[in-house]
């Protein structure tokens, strides 16, 4: 490996000091220079090493809908400090079998942003390149756990009845894919429909609903579907649903349409009314819309480094949070239980053995009793009730899927939450 690169699948690219955005000076200048420009419209400002700017400036890229904070306080953390120094140095063995140290590993990570809660308390922040603590960064795909414990929260509510089939609130889904699949299947992602969602293939289904919904550019003379909704009634059967776990983003975006449909509020505001405003969460967050204004309910959620750490530390904390319960013990009981692992072991993720998939968490059944809200290009929530921990970290990894970083990832927040539950 060459001084200043790190390699994956064959590949070189910039490692996490040398991709810096800040050194590398992605739109400074007045009007920046055209090589230094990052520009929606040419379909690049994904594409590395743009993407470690366009992470914490998606907003001036594509529409968005606000998440209010709500008018009160932000709520403070329970201490400050304390563990910094033991953490940088803390060392592991990656899954490779190389010897890490934990503040090292962070840039070999592409990590823009972490912050580990112990016990409440706030003993770890770090910020890098784009990123600042009142920034809000793409969470990708951790948008699904927030969608869907909020899902499954009105499931415990009795608004919504997880047995029962998909057209029974959408009738525009009959005669495609979900026809007769459940909510529960779908909340838990063990669904057949024929969509691929590989993110290194150009012409995965991935990308033609990210065009639906306006997240990535129509090329000229483009004659598809003009939204989620619209290409949602596109997706035909392919298996049988409730055999296996297989992640596809679309189920979410199913889910969240259910939600919209039966309540009559929007995604922004739900997570407004039901977390962000009671959370006392420090910063507005956003979500991408769609044409029609849908927010994407798969992975459009930006928030700060520290409000997605308070829901990490919600969901720790059984869904309770100063004496009231954001989330019904229940819910976050059922969760943190997960699914059959059985099942989820079919879907092939040789790098997470013994996991099942709940209520769109992933679930370890590790000795940490750790579940993760996870995104690709390292986008992650870590929480470990068995060592009372909550990580969040935001990354701008050049690889979307979280394979190219799981060796070091999983290893070292699992030799974190080891140190801690001593």
């Amino acid at each position: 490996m060459q001084h200043g690169t790190l390699s994956f699948d064959g590949v070189a690219y910039p490692d996490g000091r040398a991709s810096d955005p800040r050194r590398l000076g992605w739109m400074e200048g007045t009007p920046p220079p055209p090589e230094r420009q990052v520009r929606f419209g040419d379909d690049r400002f994904l594409d590395f090493p743009q993407i470690r700017w366009t992470l914490s400036h998606m907003r001036e890229l594509v529409p968005t809908v606000n998440v209010w904070r709500g008018p009160g306080p932000a709520s403070a953390f329970e201490g400050e400090g304390g563990g910094e120094d033991a953490i940088d140095a803390l060392a592991f063995t990656d899954m490779n079998g190389q010897r890490r140290r934990w503040d090292e590993s962070l840039h070999d990570t592409y990590t823009d942003g972490i912050l580990v809660l112990h016990r409440g308390r706030r003993i770890y922040e770090r910020c890098f390149g784009a990123l600042q603590a009142h920034v809000p960064h793409s969470c990708f795909s951790i948008t699904k756990s927030y969608a869907a414990t909020l899902c499954a929260t009105l499931v415990h509510e009795g608004v919504l009845d997880a047995r029962r089939t998909i057209p029974h609130w959408l009738p525009e889904m009959k005669g495609t894919a979900y026809e007769d699949a459940t909510l529960r299947q779908v909340m838990d992602m063990q669904i057949g429909v024929a969509y691929s969602e590989v993110y290194a293939d150009p012409e995965a289904h991935i990308w033609d609903y990210a065009r639906a919904g306006g997240l990535r550019p129509r090329p000229e003379g483009y004659h598809g579907p003009d939204s989620f909704y619209a290409y949602l009634q596109t997706l035909q059967p392919e298996g049988r649903h409730g055999e296996a776990f297989a992640y596809k983003t679309v189920n979410t975006e199913l889910m969240a349409w259910i939600m919209k449909r039966v309540t009559g509020q929007p995604f922004a505001q739900m997570l407004s009314d039901r977390l962000w405003a009671p959370l006392g969460c420090e910063q507005d967050a956003y979500l991408t819309v769609d044409a029609i204004g849908v927010p994407m309910g798969g992975g459009g959620l930006h928030a700060s480094l520290r409000d997605l750490a308070r829901f990490g530390e919600l969901m720790r904390r059984g869904g309770e949070w100063n004496g009231r319960a954001l989330v019904p013990e229940a819910v976050v009981a059922d969760i943190r239980g997960g699914s059959d692992p059985a099942k989820f072991a079919k879907a092939g993720y040789t790098l997470l053995p013994g996991y099942s998939y709940r209520s769109m968490w992933w679930v370890s059944h590790n000795a940490l009793d750790a579940f993760e809200g996870r995104g690709i290009h390292g986008q992650r929530l870590y929480v470990a009730p068995r060592a009372d921990l909550v990580i969040a970290r935001f990354a701008s990894h050049p690889v979307a899927t979280s394979a190219a970083n799981d060796p070091i990832t999983l290893p070292a927040f699992l030799a974190l939450g080891t140190l801690l539950s001593r």
